[in-house]
């Protein structure tokens, strides 16, 4: 994943935008950047990798080294960036949140006859910030320009660029990812996150629709390229990176999480599940809205029997190497012994992807002294790695625990059956349920069903991008 956050202002900027980028830092753990420009000195840029590092903390030694009143900064997942871009177009800063799939592809087929090169990574593949900026220039103008490579996209582009007159934003062809605007009576800014600018002092302004370009100045805003009518907006911004106090589509992300988790209770009420249980708990952290909607609705108490150590740790996936992560988020995890032994409890996740931390977790409970551990997921089984955004991503669709389930089930012939699996009312569904909970010790397991996410985001199910669970577009 990753975000993005820019500011245009009568008034240097620059607090705002490292403040800003900072309130991204929950979508990546790779890099951070950002670029700003002043009328006198032009831009300046800095990127760091903050892989072991707050973006805070590296980025403040540089503080007094920026000025300007315009500015873009990010928190990647992947690329380098932002970019400083030199073409026919002008001289601009680019910065990007998406994936492109195809690449290759398009490096084949468009640059690889007229002597042009890119920096690879150190993997090997193309800086994809570097390939969208190419595909821009292919016209006679940004806005041109972006469209068509958001056309030539596998994927998904969404786009911020700073120019010497604004910001150019670009909200993804099918709004794959939201793109806000605030306004105080300085400027203008635009946001992944709603809060990052709340906090900021920046009020709502407006929201982009997909496709939507919109040039951004300090003094307010004006529509390039109208939004389209198709939107695909990804349904894990509510269900699990989403900030709890964003609001995407109208719709908050901590009171959907509320309802998703009430309307599981609901479910497992009319099947007699776990009725008996002592304590209804999230597993930390963006698990615990929805289990706090679960206790609410189904009248148990809710508890933390376990709390998660974080000031010299605050995400286990910090570490490069798997083996300290995986003792990192081992050593995280301080139990309650007094909400935990003898007790059976009730765990809600926001989603099960791989499984290796969630059996970790239940073992933990186990060796704590739990009587039962029950385990709910917010949304359903995972069947597919997202090809649209960077999450959920897989080398292999194998690392999904549904997918190898399914395998080990039925073999091949099981990928002829994804959608009985992912339904608690089928046999095969039964069965997946059955087996996970042998291979982990669960005393019953339980998935959100894709009716009931969707209902709990209350948008046009046509609206909302469902593709890693049920593989269609």
């Amino acid at each position: 994943m990753g975000g993005f956050f820019g500011v245009v202002s009568k008034q240097d900027c620059v607090l705002d935008i490292f403040f800003g980028v900072d309130y991204h830092s929950h979508l990546g753990t790779r890099r951070g950047g950002m670029i700003l420009y002043d009328k006198e000195r032009g831009f300046q840029r800095q990127i760091h990798s903050i892989e072991n590092t707050p973006f805070r903390t590296k980025f403040e030694k540089d503080l007094p080294d920026f000025s300007g009143c315009s500015g873009i900064g990010c928190i990647s997942d992947t690329d380098p960036q932002p970019l400083l871009v030199l073409s026919h177009l002008g001289l601009y800063a680019l910065t990007t949140v998406g994936i492109i799939n195809n690449a290759e592809e398009l490096v084949s087929r468009y640059f690889s006859d007229h002597g042009h090169q890119f920096m690879a990574m150190s993997s090997g593949k193309v800086n994809s910030t570097e390939l969208a900026a190419a595909l821009i220039n292919q016209k006679g103008d940004l806005v041109s320009g972006i469209l068509h490579a958001q056309e030539l996209i596998d994927g998904s582009l969404t786009v911020l660029v700073l120019t010497p007159d604004g910001i150019i934003a670009a909200r993804d062809r099918l709004g794959r990812l939201p793109v806000l605007i605030g306004r105080n009576e300085d400027g203008s800014c635009i946001s992944f996150e709603s809060f990052a600018y709340h906090k900021l002092g920046y009020e709502d302004a407006y929201e982009l629709g997909p496709r939507e370009i919109v040039k951004v100045t300090e003094e307010g805003f004006e529509t390039l390229s109208p939004a389209g009518e198709e939107m695909k907006i990804c349904s894990f911004l509510w269900t699990y990176y989403g900030y709890p106090n964003s609001n995407y589509e109208g719709v908050n992300v901590e009171v959907m999480r509320y309802r998703n988790g009430a309307i599981m209770a609901q479910d497992d009420q009319k099947r007699g599940l776990a009725g008996d249980v002592d304590y209804i708990a999230g597993v930390p952290d963006s698990g615990v809205p929805h289990a706090i909607g679960y206790a609410n609705e189904c009248g148990k108490p809710f508890a933390r029997p376990f709390v998660k150590y974080t000031p010299t740790w605050p995400r286990s996936f910090m570490p490069t190497n798997q083996k300290v992560r995986n003792q990192v988020a081992k050593m995280k995890q301080i139990p309650v012994p007094e909400l935990i032994e003898g007790k059976k409890l009730l765990f809600v996740d926001d989603s099960i992807v791989r499984g290796t931390q969630l059996r970790e977790t239940v073992e933990f409970l186990y060796e704590s002294g739990a009587k039962e551990v029950h385990m709910r997921s917010a949304c359903p089984p995972i069947m597919y790695g997202c090809k649209y955004l960077n999450f959920s991503s897989s080398n292999s669709e194998m690392e999904l625990l549904a997918r190898r389930i399914v395998q080990e089930l039925e073999g091949d012939e099981g990928e002829k059956h994804l959608e009985e699996y992912a339904d608690a009312n089928t046999e095969r569904g039964q069965c997946m349920l059955k087996t996970i909970c042998e291979k982990f010790g669960f005393s019953s397991l339980g998935y959100q069903s894709l009716d009931g996410l969707l209902e709990a985001i209350g948008l046009d199910r046509d609206k909302v991008c469902t593709y890693c669970w049920n593989g269609k577009e």
